[in-house]
């Protein structure tokens, strides 16, 4: 950036990082798969692995500022989250060193098809748990079973089977941190569709899993050294995350869970659609 453009471009990038965070927190995905695609429409010539450093760590900034504001709801799962997250870190390791292999070219065209598709599957499938908050579900003998009351007296049952849980987290690990999204934006769908979370939990324990997950690779990322010279935008970005996350996790207590899901789905599709576009 030319010095004279440097205060309004800190600025702007101030003001995305708010409106990433909040809109990330809101459907529980961190705000990555918002920030990546907008990174690499805005810094055409920078190499994948460098934005996808920056946007790990704007994503960090989000989903710790927002993991504080779902746990004064009490709507983290915590046990589940641990395992979850624990799960995430050998994938987001190989995500981050796989990232620098790839062109700019096939990572824009794998990042396009994904959201859209993604975001199709959610748009036509919305999920929503504001009828039922104890789950139809039949538990089976391999699954096990949660029970959350959240700061609104709201009560929450559900099972799942938590080796598909594991098997998921290493996947959303690696794919989180080679698009450089977070994660949420994988993890949300997977835990509300397959692992039979409400989707209020969902987005609240995604949040907290995220906020290990990308802690790690962040962390990866500076080890690498793909992390120079994206200090002062990470900086500028995440100062707008940590206050933007917190009007997020408010009003995802407004709104409910099927139109969470379905304005996460229209934003990945958008956004993929974008990226395809200028891809080709």
């Amino acid at each position: 950036m030319a010095p004279h453009e440097t205060t309004f471009a800190y600025l702007g990038l101030i003001s995305l990082g708010f409106v990433v965070g909040a809109y990330g927190t809101l459907i529980g995905a961190g705000g990555g798969f918002v920030l990546m695609p907008l990174l690499l429409l805005i810094y055409p010539h920078e190499s994948p692995d460098r934005l996808t450093a920056i946007s790990l760590a704007v994503v960090f900034f989000n989903a710790l500022s927002g993991s504080g504001a779902y746990a004064k709801m009490k709507r983290i799962d915590y046990k589940s989250g641990l395992m979850f997250a624990a799960a995430t870190i050998p994938g987001a390791i190989i995500g981050v060193f796989s990232t620098s292999y790839v062109s700019r070219f096939v990572f824009d065209l794998i990042f396009g098809v994904f959201m859209i598709a993604a975001g199709l599957f959610m748009f036509f499938k919305p999920k929503s748990d504001e009828h039922a908050h104890v789950s139809p579900h039949i538990k089976t003998a391999h699954e096990i079973t949660r029970y959350l009351i959240g700061a609104d007296g709201l009560s929450f049952e559900y099972s799942f089977n938590p080796v598909i849980g594991i098997v998921l987290s290493v996947f959303v690990g690696f794919m989180s941190s080679f698009l450089g999204i977070g994660g949420g934006i994988i993890h949300v769908p997977a835990m509300a569709y397959l692992l039979n979370f409400p989707v209020h939990i969902a987005t609240a324990t995604s949040h907290f899993v995220l906020a290990i997950m990308t802690f790690t690779g962040s962390l990866v990322h500076i080890w690498t050294g793909s992390f120079h010279h994206g200090a002062h935008r990470t900086a500028a970005l995440g100062m707008g995350v940590l206050i933007g996350a917190q009007l997020g996790a408010y009003l995802s207590n407004k709104i409910k869970g099927s139109w969470i899901i379905r304005g996460l789905a229209l934003a990945l599709a958008l956004v993929g659609v974008r990226i395809l576009i200028a891809a080709l």
